[in-house]
């Protein structure tokens, strides 16, 4: 049997918890924590709306999506590594390297 006195908290008990909430991280850190909490909440939100759309996302380019595909178009399909891709396959035709990596 479950017992009756669990359950969500109420009143005093929400007090205390926020009490150590701001013991933890500290009041100086809350507004930021909640900034970057909802920011992520935003972002779930969209992605979760993403996939329920399905291909309509996928068929609509971003403005940012576009604008990089004509600058890529626009250098002859050189981005920035330096590799020149054929605009019929999308292989890559020629690799510029420079020996500063391993």
């Amino acid at each position: 049997m479950i017992n009756p006195m669990i359950g969500m908290p109420q009143g005093a008990e929400w007090l205390v918890i926020l009490a150590i909430v701001v013991l933890v991280f500290g009041a100086a850190k809350l507004p930021e924590l909640a900034r970057s909490s909802g920011q992520a909440l935003r972002i779930f939100k969209t992605e979760t709306k993403d996939l329920r759309d399905g291909d309509k996302a996928d068929k609509q380019a971003t403005a940012e999506q576009r604008e990089i595909e004509t600058r890529n178009e626009a250098t002859g399909a050189t981005g920035s590594t330096g590799a020149t891709t054929d605009p019929a396959t999308g292989e890559v035709v020629h690799e510029r390297r420079d020996d500063t990596t391993a």
